[in-house]
């Protein structure tokens, strides 16, 4: 969501913290900021829009200052303009807010009858008129943080800059990331180690509730009882924050070619290929055959790939598995059975509503095992286990890389709670990782069909409604199918089980809809197309996506026929993502959207 720098150092530091900043835009955003010490004065400056705004900004007004704090907001509170962009700022100090302060109306009524002159919509400005009042009391920056921030309902990360104190940086975090980065001489915070990799490659990650005081030269933390703590600093490989997109036009077009290698790189963490069975290094808190039940928690694109993960569990290990998005089961008060395991999945590891419930069924008993692509997030953190997707950096917002390693995972974790609960003997659990292990190589092949659904999408790109089908675990690729077409392209697009077509959907159908059909000919293709024949019937203009012989089998025409290499339908899923992707990005740049950065959309939501 948005992004947070902050730096305290020895040489002028607006240029290195638009350029951190634009470490961050994958997280999405709709205005920016910039604020530095000048002579101990705060001066400021924000743009509406993306950071080139603020850019041409600074060369007309230039912004000095050794000391300094950046964003880039997604808005949540008031609109998208200047005037709410931060950082925001009083007489004597000055900041920046990733999160939600869910009690801010009732603190602003209260700092406005004590005289207090807000100047924007924001939820954020309460922070700054807190602490200023704090300190008008007579307490110092310090303590007049630590003072204010229990008033706060909420979850955010804070970086503050104070009037005439060019030696003082300070930073807070409850339910947002945020890290402190070493350096020679000079200090950094950021929402993301990833806005750091530039300037340095030790990070300390801040735990929930901490405060983090920064001089150039040193770090203290107070935790939340007010107590000094220690967090151990770790070393970064900085290699692997550099994103770039190499010869590729957009960030999700690389990332959709890397897809081979990274599950490549994935399932060699999970898979001896030499033997033909599944590990799980560093699964040693999860006991698979005292399990009475799996519960899956997590949301968008994730929540799809744990929904593919329920077929596999229960089918290879034979254990009831229940699934919510993660939004939804945080306040259902969900009763949890004893021996019960949790599995949440996220990118970022930093998902708000996940993070939730990861701690609900914590508190409630569960083993927690998180499938994460950051093993340092703070999903990570709060796991019993961690089951690492490898994807690395995933910059454009509308997953792709990260979607596929977390179902490698997912399908590798399955076969060995099936191995470890008796349900798969080594004859099924080598013919399973055998499947597995050919998912890279019918990926590239999957690639090859790039130019013709390149030739769809403008076809795909007069549409305004189009609609998804697919049984069993081609449903959940449905639902991924609709959810990218419409994150990038802006066209509406729903996705169904196909048996469903008859109990309302079918209503829609008509010659102006595409009706794409995720179909391996797999146990249920049969089904499928039956409801095929039924979209035809009613002038449904369908896109196939199936194998040779599915393509020799439906006897109904279409408008186009993706042909995938062949698959053991069990991994057919991993395989299909990749068309899946391809459709959406290909139509929305032949709509000219901007589909790394899709408007209203942010990476990592840290916030409900």
């Amino acid at each position: 969501m948005c992004g947070i720098v902050g730096i305290i150092g020895n040489r002028v530091v607006s240029g290195r913290i638009v350029d951190a900043l634009k470490r961050l835009e994958y997280r999405g955003y709709d205005s920016t900021g910039i604020a530095t010490l000048i002579d101990g004065r705060i001066e400021r400056r924000r743009a509406e829009g993306k950071l080139r705004s603020l850019e041409a900004r600074l060369e007309r007004e230039p912004l000095d200052g050794v000391i300094g704090i950046g964003h880039t907001r997604w808005a949540t509170h008031g609109r998208p303009n200047e005037t709410n962009a931060h950082p925001h700022v009083t007489d004597r100090l000055a900041v920046v807010h990733n999160g939600i302060i869910e009690n801010f109306r009732q603190l602003r009524d209260e700092l406005e009858g004590a005289g207090a002159r807000f100047e924007s919509d924001t939820d954020t400005e309460v922070v700054a008129h807190l602490i200023s009042h704090a300190m008008s009391a007579g307490l110092d920056p310090v303590a007049a943080v630590t003072t204010i921030l229990p008033r706060l309902r909420g979850a955010f990360a804070l970086a503050i800059l104070f009037q005439g104190r060019g030696d003082l940086l300070i930073g807070a975090r409850r339910g947002s990331p945020l890290a402190v980065g070493h350096g020679e001489g000079e200090m950094f915070l950021g929402s993301d180690a990833l806005a750091l990799a530039p300037f340095t490659d030790m990070i300390t990650y801040l735990d929930e509730g901490d405060i983090a005081v920064l001089s150039q030269t040193s770090l203290r933390i107070i935790d939340e009882a007010g107590s000094e703590a220690e967090r151990p600093s770790q070393q970064i490989q900085t290699g692997a924050f550099m994103a770039e997109k190499g010869n590729f036009r957009h960030f999700m077009a690389k990332e959709i070619h890397e897809q081979p290698e990274v599950v490549a790189r994935t399932l060699a963490h999970y898979v001896d290929m030499a033997e033909g069975v599944t590990n799980f290094p560093g699964g040693e808190g999860v006991d698979w055959t005292k399990l009475s039940r799996i519960t899956i928690s997590a949301c968008g694109t994730a929540f799809y790939a744990g929904l593919v993960a329920k077929y596999w569990f229960e089918r290879f290990a034979r254990i009831p598995v229940e699934i919510d998005v993660a939004s939804e089961f945080r306040y259902r008060d969900a009763p949890l059975e004893e021996n019960g395991l949790m599995i949440v999945v996220s990118q970022s590891g930093e998902t708000a509503d996940t993070l939730a419930s990861l701690r609900y069924a914590r508190d409630n008993g569960q083993t927690i095992l998180s499938v994460v692509n950051v093993p340092t997030s703070s999903i990570a953190r709060e796991s019993h286990a961690i089951a690492p997707t490898l994807a690395g950096p995933e910059i454009g917002v509308a997953s792709t890389k990260a979607f596929t390693c977390q179902l490698t995972v997912l399908f590798a974790l399955a076969i060995q709670a099936g191995r470890a609960r008796g349900k798969l003997d080594a004859a099924r659990e080598g013919a399973l990782v055998s499947a597995l292990m050919s998912v890279p190589a019918l990926m590239n092949e999957a690639m090859k069909r790039e130019p013709e659904i390149e030739r769809l999408a403008r076809e795909l790109s007069k549409a305004r409604d189009v609609l998804y089908l697919g049984r069993g675990t081609s449903y959940p690729m449905a639902l991924e199918g609709a959810l990218k077409l419409k994150e990038i392209s802006y066209i509406h697009a729903e996705g169904y089980a196909a048996g469903e077509l008859k109990h309302g959907p079918i209503a829609l159908i008509d010659e102006s809809v595409p009706v794409i059909v995720v179909a391996p000919h797999d146990e249920v293709f049969e089904k499928t197309i039956s409801n095929m024949q039924e979209v035809a019937a009613r002038g449904g203009r369908i896109i196939l996506i199936t194998d040779a012989k599915g393509a020799a089998a439906a006897g109904v025409e279409t408008i186009a026929t993706l042909v995938m290499p062949d698959v053991d339908p069990v991994v057919a899923p991993i395989v299909y993502a990749l068309p899946i992707q391809m459709i959406a990005y290909h139509t929305a740049v032949f709509m000219g959207k901007d589909v790394d950065q899709p408007r209203n959309l942010a990476k990592s939501v840290t916030v409900e």
